[in-house]
This record gives C-alpha cells, sequence and structure tokens, in this order.
C-alpha cells in the first residue's frame, strides 16, 4: 500500500525525494505556513504575529494573508488599538460559513451527516435513528446519500462551499481502494460504499474508520475552538480514545497523529478477548470485549430492552437497580482488562471514553480502577489517566468534517485565484 494514504481515510505525510524550489512551488509551501500559523493558533494573530512565528517578511505575509482573505479562508476582526504607539494591529481568524467540511456516518442505530465551518462551528446537522442491525447497504446508502445531498444544498444556498467529505463507518475500511472488508454489527462486508451514496461527482469524498474519526474530533486547538488564551491543550498529544455504542472501537492517536497499523486497521478494542469461552461475537469469536461492554450486552445484562435508549439505562443507574449495576460492574471490569492489556503494550497514560462511555464513566470507574491497579505493571508508579471524551455526540461525523478541513488548511492555494 502506498504509505502516504492510510486506511482510515487520512494521508500520512512520507519523505518526499528532494525537488528544485520554483516560484510556485515555494509560494504554495509559504501559503500553507501561514495558513496553519493562523489556524493553529490559540487565538487571533495579526500579520505581525504571523511574520514572527514563520520568519516570513511581513510583506510576504500580508501578500498571502490577503490570498487566504480573498479566498474566503480567513476574514479580519476590528484593530485592536496598541499599548504602544504604533499602527493598530488587525487580528485575523479562521471565516465563519465559508469553506465548509461534511462529515457522514452510518452506524449500527443511527445514520447521519454534519457540516462544520473552518471555526469549527456546526452550521447544519441531520440524524435518523433506527436499527442498522443487518441492514441492506445498498438502502441505507442510498438514504444517507439523499441526506447528505440536503445537506449540501442547504449550506450551499447560503453562499457556503463544501469541500469535501468523509464517510465513517464502523468497521474495516480500505481507504485506498474505498472498500469496505467488513462490519460485523451491520452485517456487511467486501463492497464499495461511496458508488452507493449517489453524491455528485464535484464532491471529494473519502472512506474512514468510525472510531479513528471520532478519537481525530478530540484533537481541539486553536483559534478555531475560540480558546480563549494560551492554555495547554484540553487533551494531551497522545491518548487512547475508545468509543462504546452497540460496538466498541478506539483510536490511537500518538503526537497528535493516528497510529495506523501496517493496513491502517489498528484500534479493534471492541474484539480484544476477555474470555474465550464467553458469549459468540458477531464477528465468528467468542467472549470479545463487545460482548460484556457494548450497549446491547449492558442493556441487556441490566433486564432492559436493547431496543431501549441509553438514557433508560443511565436512569436505572442513578436509581440504584440493582441488576443495572451488576451490569455496569461486569462491563467495567471486561473494559478495565481490555484496556489494561494496551496500557502495558504501548505505555500509555489517558484514556479518553466517547460514544456512551462518556455518561457512564461514574458508574463505571470504581471496576475499571479496579481491573487497572491490579493487572498494568507500572501502576504502583503512575496513575492512568481517564477521562469523559471532550466530544462525545456524533463525534465521528465531526472528526470527518474536521478532516476535510484540515486538508484545506494544509493545502490552501487549491482555494486561491493566485497564478
Amino acid at each position: 500500500m502506498n504509505r502516504d494514504e492510510s486506511s482510515t481515510g487520512v494521508r500520512t505525510p512520507t519523505r518526499a525525494r528532494p525537488t528544485a524550489a520554483r516560484q510556485h512551488t515555494l509560494r504554495e509551501y509559504n501559503l500553507a505556513l501561514v495558513s496553519q500559523a493562523l489556524f493553529d493558533a490559540p487565538r487571533p494573530r495579526s500579520r505581525a504575529d504571523i511574520a514572527a512565528a514563520t520568519g516570513l517578511t511581513r510583506a510576504t505575509v500580508s501578500v498571502l494573508v490577503d490570498q487566504l482573505i480573498e479566498a474566503r479562508l480567513v476574514r479580519e476582526l476590528p484593530p485592536v488599538t496598541p499599548l504602544r504607539a504604533g499602527r493598530p494591529a488587525v487580528p485575523l481568524t479562521p471565516a465563519e460559513r465559508t469553506i465548509v467540511g461534511l462529515g457522514l456516518e452510518v452506524n449500527v442505530d443511527y445514520l447521519g451527516g454534519t457540516v462544520l465551518d473552518l471555526t469549527g462551528q456546526v452550521v447544519a446537522q441531520e440524524v435518523v435513528p433506527g436499527d442498522l442491525h443487518g441492514s441492506d447497504p445498498a438502502e441505507v446508502l442510498g438514504r444517507l446519500g439523499a441526506l447528505a445531498r440536503r445537506l449540501v444544498e442547504d449550506v450551499e444556498a447560503q453562499d457556503m462551499q463544501v469541500a469535501g467529505a468523509r464517510l465513517a463507518l464502523p468497521g474495516l475500511v480500505d481507504a485506498r481502494a474505498g472498500r469496505l472488508q467488513v462490519a460485523p454489527n451491520l452485517g456487511w462486508s467486501s463492497f464499495l460504499p461511496l458508488p452507493l451514496l449517489g453524491l455528485p461527482d464535484r464532491l471529494p469524498v473519502e472512506i474512514a474508520n468510525e472510531a479513528n474519526l471520532a478519537g481525530l474530533a478530540q484533537l481541539v486547538a486553536g483559534a478555531q475552538d475560540h480558546r480563549p488564551d494560551d492554555a495547554a491543550p484540553p487533551v494531551p498529544s497522545s491518548f487512547l480514545y475508545v468509543s462504546g455504542e452497540v460496538g466498541i472501537g478506539s483510536a490511537i492517536v500518538i503526537d497528535r497523529e493516528l497510529f495506523l497499523g501496517n493496513r491502517g486497521w489498528s484500534g479493534e478494542i471492541g474484539h480484544v478477548v476477555v474470555d474465550p469461552h464467553g458469549p459468540r461475537c458477531l464477528c465468528g469469536a467468542t467472549g470479545c470485549l463487545e460482548q460484556y461492554a457494548g450497549k446491547d450486552a449492558m442493556l441487556r445484562a441490566a433486564g432492559i430492552p436493547v431496543d431501549a435508549p441509553v438514557e433508560t439505562f443511565l436512569e436505572a443507574l442513578a436509581e440504584g437497580t440493582p441488576s443495572a449495576r451488576e451490569a455496569a460492574t461486569s462491563a467495567g471490569t471486561a473494559l478495565g482488562r481490555a484496556l489494561a492489556n494496551f496500557v502495558n503494550l504501548v505505555d500509555i497514560e489517558t484514556v479518553l471514553l466517547g460514544g456512551i462511555y462518556t455518561d457512564l464513566l461514574p458508574y463505571l470507574r470504581e471496576a475499571l480502577t479496579t481491573e487497572l491497579t491490579t493487572r498494568v505493571l507500572a501502576s504502583p508508579w503512575t496513575e492512568l489517566d481517564l477521562r469523559p471524551a471532550l466530544v462525545a455526540g456524533h463525534a465521528a461525523m465531526i472528526g470527518g468534517a474536521r478532516t476535510v478541513l484540515r486538508d484545506v488548511v494544509a493545502a490552501p492555494s487549491a482555494w486561491t485565484t493566485s497564478d
């Protein structure tokens, strides 16, 4: 597989052969440098700030910033009166409701789409609940395609331009081939999902694993997310993100980049074996973590119908219902064993729990902590940081839209009119 394109729909950098720097190439490089300096900043920067941060001359920065403004990627804020004598500084910030990214998702109990702008704000969203176990992929993806077209038409009518889309699926995907290999909880395998969406050719679309995109959604930083100061990022640069739904997925983030594995299929923590003699999983194996800590498994153990919302389980836990408390303890124990294996192998300090685990964490924490303390070899000298995910609801859609916009920020020359 080409090493510069992962099986998650997220490209990773490679070492390119040295080439002669042409004027056009240099301009593109500098434009990207200025763009990333603006979007990665924790607060709005002026042209002078960008020049100082990038080492480019103020005249060069001014020309490049004007191109970004003309391309509707950046906008100017009102001038700030300087404390000393001199010209007022004009802060720059990502443009609102201009260039947008579309995140799409099919999961076991819903499908939907979210549109984000360059500031990180949701400008449109539609989510349709439903039981998609054993569903027909052509029918489901056809419905999702119709939903996506509605969202695109809606934002385009408001003078926004959709840069592209990411389709998040709960399974193994080969982004380079555009193929879903298997999604056990949906009952889907071995086909090309993107043609079934029926989206216009002008809209670039890629597929990705839903947990990986949800993990990327946690990397909230910079002016685009309206952070008020230069405080440390809300999550560390390296963490394990674990998403609990009917299935359980995870994303391994190292130094703010996904660790993808050889084929991009890392993170399938839901199919870590908790007990080889346990119940059979939809993947064909026995005793997988999903059979103990997945949404359906917990509801069954609590005596709650599996088609009930997770809020029903949370209410039973809050009321102290014994069967619900026992189900949470069993799930926390199983999840703790799986996480302990991961921590022993990878030596990571932070775990973000997303999906339904975000709200369930208070009821899972005691059993989780007990297993981690018992089974992690380094536990006497370090404490694992268990946190609720920063972005919990529909994080894969948000992560997908963010990934589209990251590509825009990294290569803004495609959006400028400069020769």
